[in-house]
């Protein structure tokens, strides 16, 4: 499909990529949104606690959002898409990966960029339900990156699933983490590896033997974390073999329906090969939306809906 122009022009405050951001991912608060917490038990015995809100009428449509790196189902990012989508007659499961929801789950493994037998497990979860018959899927970074390699896997996607929407997405894993090495986003990889630490120093204490004190004094960046416990709890030879595996560049091609993905060129998180512009060009299912402005899932709006809210709810209204 042709690469969509995007009208994104926010105020001046929000042109600054840093600044939208850290807003949106500090600042703003998103209030007055039921959440009902479902735990759904996984295949390997593991869990995933999912949270539900649902529209004033019954709804045949339903919306799995999935949050990104150490995010959760009450982000405002999460909880912004679920209000305006429930406002207009979807409803809406969202995930929290493995160990994301407060409650730290049973296996050393958690969650990963491309733990797709996760995004399965839910949507088999829903499918027994028996109550929608359109379902879509939406995801912010990390979990853009896995909703889109799960839809260009070699399976026979379900039905039901119509479409998919994927704000600020690593699509190419190494890339990403050369971009978060570098000084510009010192902060944010500071944070993120503070949070990382902190839930694998809760591993240890379940699975003393299966991290040592040294492995986590090692851990000086976020490629070290992947090296030292991401590829080893979850069968990769090291964060490298992660990274090519799990990056859902290489599954673009093969994605069979409609799926947009909005990615700002000022998003530091981003390197160049994360905008598949020529996948984007010559494929039939793929929009790619690439705006000046909005940094990482931080897309401002007016009456405190995003834009990337109001294009997502605009672009699933379209196919449903």
């Amino acid at each position: 499909m042709p690469l969509i122009d995007s009208s994104y022009n926010p105020p001046l405050f929000f042109k600054n990529g840093h600044l939208s951001t850290i807003y949106s991912g500090l600042v703003r608060k998103v209030e007055n949104l039921e959440q009902i917490r479902i735990r759904i038990t996984l295949p390997d015995s593991d869990f995933l606690d999912t949270d539900w809100s649902y529209g004033k009428s019954p709804s045949n449509k339903l919306v799995i959002i999935i949050h990104g790196l150490e995010g959760s189902t009450k982000r405002a990012y999460i909880k912004g898409s679920a209000k305006l989508l429930t406002q207009s007659g979807f409803d809406v499961c969202a995930i929290n990966l493995r160990g994301c929801s407060g409650t730290a789950n049973k296996l050393f493994r958690s969650y990963h960029s491309g733990a797709t037998e996760d995004l399965q497990a839910v949507i088999e979860h829903v499918l027994q339900l028996d109550e929608y018959t359109n379902i879509y899927l939406h995801g912010f970074s990390l979990g853009g990156n896995l909703l889109l390699k799960y839809l260009g896997e070699e399976r026979q996607l379900p039905k039901e699933i119509k479409g998919a929407v994927a704000i600020s997405v690593p699509c190419q894993l190494a890339d990403s983490l050369h971009q978060l090495l570098q000084f510009k986003n010192a902060l944010y990889a500071r944070r993120f590896r503070g949070n990382l630490i902190d839930k694998l120093k809760l591993k240890q204490e379940l699975f003393p033997d299966n991290i040592s004190d040294t492995d986590i004094d090692n851990i000086k960046t976020l490629k070290d974390f992947d090296d030292i416990y991401t590829s080893r709890a979850h069968g990769f030879k090291d964060a490298m073999d992660y990274y090519t595996k799990s990056s859902s560049l290489q599954f673009l091609e093969n994605i069979t329906v409609p799926t947009l993905i909005i990615n700002a060129l000022n998003d530091s998180f981003l390197g160049s090969e994360c905008y598949p512009i020529e996948i984007a060009k010559h494929h039939r299912n793929l929009y790619l939306e690439t705006p000046k402005y909005g940094g990482h899932v931080g897309f401002y709006g007016s009456n405190n809906f995003t834009y990337a809210e109001r294009r997502t709810l605009e672009f699933l209204e379209n196919l449903a």
